[in-house]
């Protein structure tokens, strides 16, 4: 049973903007640290950003001005605003959930040692 499901991902040119969303009830209500990946053809998958229970956040250098990591608690819903993309950005981006690590080191765990890994969404940035 999925229990992360992503969605938003698209085509847009450098310069625009994507939100992804991650439906994340289970482990938004279990105080789970949440947060994204992505994986590019011929690359290594990346920490993109992750937040935790007391709404901390942490991202990778690549991201840092640019992308927005943030949780409606209401929707139990995780989001990655995604500004000023430019076409390094292009991948599958995966939400992910832990219990037990948070910030840097979440970002640094590898899919077999996170507790939840969802299915994908494709975003593909054009110069």
């Amino acid at each position: 049973q999925v229990q992360l499901v992503e969605s938003g991902g698209g085509s847009v040119q450098a310069g625009g903007s994507l939100r992804l969303s991650c439906a994340a009830a289970r482990y938004i209500d279990a105080d789970y640290c949440l947060g994204w990946f992505r994986q590019a053809p011929e690359k290594e998958r990346e920490g993109v950003a992750a937040i935790d229970r007391h709404g901390t956040t942490t991202y990778g250098e690549s991201v840092k001005g640019r992308f927005t990591i943030s949780i409606d608690n209401n929707k139990n819903t995780l989001y990655l605003q995604m500004d000023s993309l430019k076409p390094e950005d292009s991948g599958m981006y995966y939400c992910a959930a832990d219990s037990l690590y948070c910030g840097t080191r979440f970002m640094t765990l590898q899919e077999q040692d996170l507790d939840a890994w969802g299915q994908g969404t494709l975003v593909t940035i054009s110069a």
